[in-house]
């Protein structure tokens, strides 16, 4: 079974995170190099047609009405930029606020458990110095 990646903000409007498999984000990155279906299905030991439907599931996740569409949105949203989103923690909260989003759960829940820990930090060091 393939691992989930968490990559970051949905590119259509700052909602929930995308969840894409590796082989989906390596299929969205060939295609992306321009690619065509037969030869990233060859490279990966996969049927032409597989690497067609999970074409049209990425497309479904990123709300794109083709894989052009979807190469672009994903570009808009850094998913192929090289660097990898933030998410999750502070540092993906901030984010989210910089690129006036609105957070997604993970990264409220992230920011909960900064805030916490910073808290308990202070905390200990004003019970130390006491």
């Amino acid at each position: 079974m393939t691992a989930r990646a968490q990559v970051g903000p949905s590119p259509v409007g700052g909602g929930p995170a995308v969840s894409l498999t590796a082989n989906e984000l390596i299929v969205l990155q060939r295609a992306a190099q321009g690619e065509t279906y037969a030869a990233i299905a060859h490279d990966l030991g996969y049927a032409e047609k597989s690497v067609t439907k999970m074409a049209l599931r990425l497309n479904r996740k990123l709300g794109a009405s083709n894989i052009t569409h979807a190469v672009f949105l994903a570009c808009q949203a850094g998913l192929l930029d090289g660097k990898p989103r933030r998410h999750g923690d502070h540092a993906g909260f901030a984010a989210h606020q910089y690129r006036g989003e609105e957070p997604c759960e993970a990264c409220w829940e992230g920011e909960r458990a900064y805030r916490r820990d910073r808290k308990a930090t202070r905390k200990a060091a004003l019970s130390d110095g006491a």
